[in-house]
């Protein structure tokens, strides 16, 4: 049996998370800043359906990318280098939701629904939510967002339009959280995309205990604002 949650009940210990589904802990509750902020602080996040109680998930193991460690292609590198793409931050975070919920090839339906964009735009309205863009031709044509506190980054979702389109983004992310000294980026869930970008899976013990150090640490002042980078062959 899950927990169920309401508004002042806190969450139970992550060990008590299902096997299968890999990770649901709870159900119920709400979409305030507080309590997703704490349960991001706890290892967990929202995943659900429009239709469904929200569900509260923390699997085992975890798929992370640590900054240092993310690999670009040479095609990827080539694209970089001739900066096809303008590179932003923090100027069209609704608009980077949106897109990440629009329907894709074999999936139907999207868990980043009205309640979710309201949720996550009043963390971006905080400084905790960021997204990060890519731009051409003054239209937004790929980019992705997630979640910071401290010197952790909970990567949420990705789109592209163009090609290499989210990869640009997430290479100027990951070349801009290693400069600040972050220590994970969160991906949540294995997949064969992730990997090829260099994730991997850790356990959820070394996950939350690497996370308790790196959530202390002071917030980046928001609207982020990227160094240059340079990605040379």
């Amino acid at each position: 049996m899950i927990t169920l949650l309401h508004d002042n009940i806190p969450f139970p210990p992550l060990e008590q998370a299902l096997l299968t589904p890999n990770g649901l802990l709870a159900a119920g509750g709400n979409l305030t800043p507080a309590r997703l902020l704490d349960a991001y602080r706890h290892g967990i996040f929202p995943w659900f359906n429009a239709d469904d109680p929200i569900l509260w998930w923390s699997p085992d193991p975890r798929m992370v990318l640590f900054p240092e460690e993310f690999k670009i292609s040479h095609s990827l590198r080539k694209t970089l280098r001739k900066r096809v793409y303008e590179v932003r931050t923090d100027t069209a975070f609704k608009q980077v939701m949106r897109a990440c919920a629009a329907p894709r090839i074999q999936q139907t339906g999207t868990w980043i629904h009205e309640d979710m964009i309201a949720a996550y735009s009043a963390l971006h309205r905080m400084g905790h939510a960021h997204s990060v863009e890519t731009w051409k031709d003054g239209e937004l044509v790929g980019g992705l967002y997630g979640i910071a506190i401290g010197r952790m980054f909970y990567g949420e979702s990705m789109f592209s339009r163009r090609s290499d389109a989210s990869k640009v983004a997430l290479a100027h992310l990951t070349a801009q959280l290693h400069r600040w000294n972050f220590g994970i980026i969160d991906c949540q869930m294995n997949t064969p995309h992730l990997a090829s970008l260099g994730a991997r899976e850790i356990s959820r013990a070394e996950f939350v205990q690497r996370l308790q150090e790196l959530i202390h640490y002071p917030d980046i002042a928001s609207p982020w604002h990227f160094d240059e980078h340079e990605f040379v062959a």
